[in-house]
């Protein structure tokens, strides 16, 4: 893939933070208006979206419309997601997929009509595949093409967003470590679009890349910010299980062609726990499957595709298959080990339908955000579509914010930054390991009271340890980590109701007083809400339901 990297910093009206489909959706929106820095740390392709495998939802074949995948979509919410933020990502959804299409995106089809799939949670086959199981890959390959077309966008690769700059009550630009030559730079821009993805690294196991380490959370938050719904965080319940190797996304798309969930004693048990049996939602498959583990006392469960035929399976699920089989695992032949890992974050940076953020000059898109399409519960395959929808209006509101604010001198900026001292962060990596192993065993898919608040006082000590300013890329990735980690314990602890992903085995009912609530987390003042408590250094609001 050509790269226009640039080994000085360039002045860009608009900084697009993140390379992913919401990333490049704005990046190409925003170019309309302007000239575009793209932000990457590391490389483009190492992104959440590029290894979506289940496919994008999206209301177009002739059995499903607009108002069925809206019901859909705010029954998997828990009656927690904003209305018209699914109302927007629904109608608007097509309309951006046939723009993929037309700038090349080549979707599977049979009988030259596209072969729409089911997936859990879904009562239409509204699942558009892409080479079977490489969706994501398709439609980032797509939208670089056409980024790499425009000559008012430029991309930075390896380079890190350490923070973002706000000034006068306004974000206007970017701090970026050259992940290469060490230095650190500002960046100034009219307006900032936050597209950084997700923070399954905060956990044991997880699906996401390696970078996925919550970073636009976490900046945001330092910036004035304010974070909604952290608590929520969804696992997905089939990641192939091997204690050599991380996690490998099994995805939803297998139960929705017949896959079959066994334990370890060769025995279905799905329909115990659901009667839509393996199509039940993610969180209630995690539990039912850690249960199963529990019972048997085993490590994982198994997912069965050997009576699907051999062919099938091959052409259907071609990475997967390829992917297991360097593992020495047939799955046509053999039973596949799995368990849940984490694998979205519902919750993110809060903005308004248009994507714009508490702060001025910011705004989000994509799983950094929480537009409040999600709810409790993440619809399978809505999460590539939010992207390209979500990406696309965020870039059309930060042109508008732009056209009234000018390019800002950050010269007071670059001079404290140049003065500044960085500290030293001691075995970071023995750090982000206890770290992930802690939010594994006390904020995973099954909480309580005591395992949060053991979970809460602990990252409280080691937000101490990452207050100050580093250097490197990998201690702010902890440092960022720590403090995204925080919030979702301390989101969690609030929560005394069980809702969607979120599970307190101390308040197992769903509908306890206040359940309809949602967390607000900042730094700063307290944004809204009937009550507010300070809680280890974060301000914790609440505010009643939206839509």
């Amino acid at each position: 893939m050509p790269s226009r990297r640039s080994r000085a910093p360039v002045q860009a009206d608009f900084l697009v933070i993140g390379s992913g489909v919401a990333g490049l959706r704005a990046a190409l929106a925003l170019s309309r208006a302007g000239r575009v820095m793209v932000l990457t740390k590391g490389h483009p392709l190492q992104s959440s979206s590029i290894h979506a495998q289940g496919g994008v939802a999206v209301a177009m074949s002739e059995e499903d419309d607009v108002a069925i995948h809206l019901t859909d979509t705010l029954k998997a919410g828990h009656g927690l997601c904003r209305k018209e933020a699914v109302r927007v990502l629904v109608e608007e959804g097509p309309e951006r997929i046939q723009e993929l299409i037309g700038w090349g995106a080549k979707f599977d089809k049979v009988g030259g009509k596209f072969a729409f799939a089911r997936e859990a949670a879904h009562s239409r086959s509204r699942i558009l595949r892409a080479r079977g199981d490489a969706t994501g890959n398709e439609m980032v390959r797509v939208l670089i093409a056409e980024v790499n077309r425009q000559e008012r966008i430029q991309r930075l690769d390896h380079h890190f967003t350490v923070d973002l700059v706000v000034d006068a009550g306004r974000c206007c630009g970017a701090v970026v470590l050259d992940e290469g030559s060490g230095r650190q730079f500002v960046l100034p821009a009219r307006a900032v679009v936050l597209t950084t993805g997700g923070a399954g690294q905060i956990y044991a196991r997880t699906t996401n890349p390696p970078n996925a380490t919550g970073d636009g959370m976490a900046m945001a938050l330092r910036a004035g910010a304010v974070l909604q719904d952290m608590e929520f965080v969804q696992f997905h319940p089939t990641a192939l299980y091997l204690p050599s190797s991380p996690p490998f996304l099994l995805s939803e798309a297998m139960r929705g062609e017949g896959a079959q969930l066994r334990n370890n004693k060769g025995a279905l048990f799905m329909q115990r726990y659901h009667p839509m049996g393996a199509l039940a939602p993610r969180d209630i498959v995690s539990r039912a499957i850690l249960a199963e583990m529990a019972a048997t006392k085993a490590r994982h469960v198994y997912l069965d595709v050997t009576h699907l035929g051999a062919e099938f399976v091959k052409r259907r699920f071609p990475t997967i298959y390829a992917t297991c089989l360097r593992y020495d695992i047939d799955i046509t032949e053999e039973w596949i080990p799995v368990s849940p890992s984490a694998h979205y974050m519902m919750g993110g940076v809060w903005t308004d339908l248009n994507g714009a953020t508490t702060v001025p000059g910011l705004f989000a898109a994509g799983e950094v955000a929480c537009s409040g399409v999600h709810g409790a519960n993440r619809l399978a395959s809505n999460s590539l579509l939010e992207g390209l929808v979500f990406g696309a209006r965020a870039a059309s509101a930060a042109v508008a914010f732009a056209d009234r604010h000018v390019l800002p001198a950050l010269s007071a900026q670059e001079a404290t930054l140049r003065a500044g001292q960085f500290g030293t962060l001691e075995d970071a990596e023995k750090l982000r390991s206890s770290l992930r192993r802690t939010m594994w065993g006390q904020v995973g898919v099954i909480r309580s009271g005591e395992s949060l608040i053991r979970a809460c006082a602990q990252l409280s000590r080691w937000a101490q340890l990452v207050a100050q300013p580093f250097a490197s890329r990998a201690a702010l990735e902890v440092k960022n980590m720590v403090q995204v980690a925080q919030c979702v314990a301390e989101a969690a602890l609030w929560r005394e109701n069980s809702v969607g992903a979120h599970y307190r085995s101390d308040f197992p009912e769903a509908k306890r007083a206040g359940w309809q609530q949602h967390s607000r987390l900042s730094s700063g003042e307290v944004v809204s809400g009937k009550t507010a408590q300070k809680s280890r250094g974060l301000l914790l609001s609440l505010r009643g339901r939206i839509g």
